[in-house]
């Protein structure tokens, strides 16, 4: 039996299909603050990424993914979940993914997986909000944000009474580890091969969170000779990516070698936009390394740049090579497309729904629509129309900061003609930007039931 005929069996008979043949596997990737077209395979001509553009021609390139929030934590609670970040109880960064919040992760649990997380968690650090409490047998990485790639402690913000500016964030499950010196995007890599090697006898999930290219902006010298022609901030940025770009190849090797190639499901994705903080830049400046184009808007923004990612899907033998779905698809949609092809259901509420049909057989999207919420930033995409309200663009003025004003703070906009968002059409569109402004309101009501 192949891979397409066990989706067909495990959707009539999970039990038996179970019972007859070895559950597939799963890995996610997500990268941190990635601009839109900064892979080759999504347009870059200046950065190099062959593993990853290799990894869309083997599968599906989803040219309308989008990140269910413009900012770290809610979008991983996203992913976590299956559910909308505000449903999720993680609408802003710095709140914990409670224990009462299911996990694509103990969802696999009794389907006898072996589960993983390897890199950035950012959802918690306390016994009961760690990785190994949702589900993950296995856990490396760390807590925060961020954490410096060499000396693993996070340097921006207090925390705790008395506060605490400067902490040591290192984990190997529960036990704090000192690895002092060794560049954090190719141990999360070492960390990711071994946990297939450990485990390529048995079916699992594995999730590898890489910090690049999130602030700070470290890279080796070697990444950044790659790009000798690039200025300096790009150079550091492109080289960040660079190094992700290996782990992912040095993961699909470590499939190969494995046998289980054919057996694993692959996605690929960023948190949200590219950046413009300071931090991210050069002397102080607002950063400019990360290409968001040609969408508006940046990271914290729900203009398409904050949440319009990467996004890519590959299973060979099921999904077929060099698909390119145009429809809408999110984040969450991640959680119940692994348990349904691992054969698994779930049993409470969740707003993601199953995406392999899209990736498979170019199916439409499963949503009639889809939401976001960010402070008192609202959005909604319809078909081709988004309705933002008190949007902020997040660029690099002061005034690219604040809520738009005016006319603007309703914007509504036609995506098939205007993807950057240039154009408001609320005027002319009056009757449709009350039913689309409704229907925020009436969703942001229920997910916070």
């Amino acid at each position: 039996m192949n891979r397409r005929q066990f989706i067909s069996t495990a959707s009539a008979a999970p039990a038996l299909a179970a019972a007859q043949l070895r559950r597939p596997n799963f890995i996610v990737i997500m990268t941190d603050d990635q601009g839109l077209h900064d892979l080759g395979c999504l347009g870059s001509t200046d950065l190099k990424t062959p593993h990853i553009d290799a990894l869309a021609a083997s599968g599906a390139r989803f040219t309308n993914w989008y990140s269910n929030a413009p900012v770290c934590a809610p979008s991983r609670a996203a992913l976590m979940t299956g559910r909308y970040p505000i449903r999720a109880g993680v609408s802003s960064n710095g709140r914990p993914l409670t224990p009462q919040q299911r996990t694509t992760a103990s969802l696999l649990k009794p389907l006898n997986y072996k589960t993983g997380l390897i890199g950035k968690w950012h959802l918690g650090d306390t016994p009961d909000t760690v990785p190994n409490a949702h589900g993950f047998d296995y856990f490396y990485g760390f807590h925060p944000g961020c954490v410096d790639f060499y000396s693993h402690i996070y340097y921006w913000g207090e925390r705790g009474n008395p506060p605490n500016v400067n902490f040591h964030s290192l984990f190997r499950n529960r036990q704090e580890i000192f690895e002092d010196g060794e560049y954090l995007t190719e141990r999360i890599t070492a960390e990711a091969t071994s946990f297939i090697s450990r485990n390529h006898t048995d079916p699992f999930f594995l999730t590898v969170t890489y910090n690049a290219p999130h602030y700070p902006m470290h890279a080796p010298e070697k990444y950044k000779r790659r790009f000798p022609m690039l200025r300096r901030e790009r150079q550091t940025y492109a080289a960040m990516i660079a190094a992700v770009d290996d782990g992912v190849g040095q993961i699909r090797s470590a499939l190969l070698q494995n046998g289980l190639t054919n057996d694993t499901l692959i996605f690929f994705l960023a948190d949200n936009g590219a950046t413009t903080e300071n931090r991210a830049g050069i002397g102080q400046q607002p950063a400019t390394a990360g290409d968001n184009s040609p969408f508006r808007g940046f990271k914290f923004s729900l203009f398409d740049g904050g949440m319009h990612v990467p996004g890519l899907m590959s299973w060979p033998g099921v999904i077929p090579a060099g698909r390119v779905s145009t429809d809408f698809a999110m984040t969450m949609d991640i959680c119940p497309t692994i348990v349904k092809a691992a054969g698994g259901s779930i049993a409470h509420a969740i707003d993601g729904k199953d995406i392999l049909p899209m990736a498979q057989s170019g199916a439409g999207s499963p949503h009639d629509a889809i939401f976001w919420e960010n402070g008192n930033q609202l959005a909604v995409r319809r078909g081709n129309w988004k309705l933002v309200l008190n949007g902020i663009t997040y660029g690099r003025t002061p005034e690219e900061k604040k809520p738009l004003g005016g006319d603007d703070a309703v914007f509504l906009s036609n995506l098939g003609s205007d993807p950057g968002e240039t154009k408001n059409l609320r005027h002319a569109n009056a009757a449709l930007v009350d039913e689309l402004s409704s229907l925020i309101h009436k969703w942001r009501e229920e997910a916070r039931q």
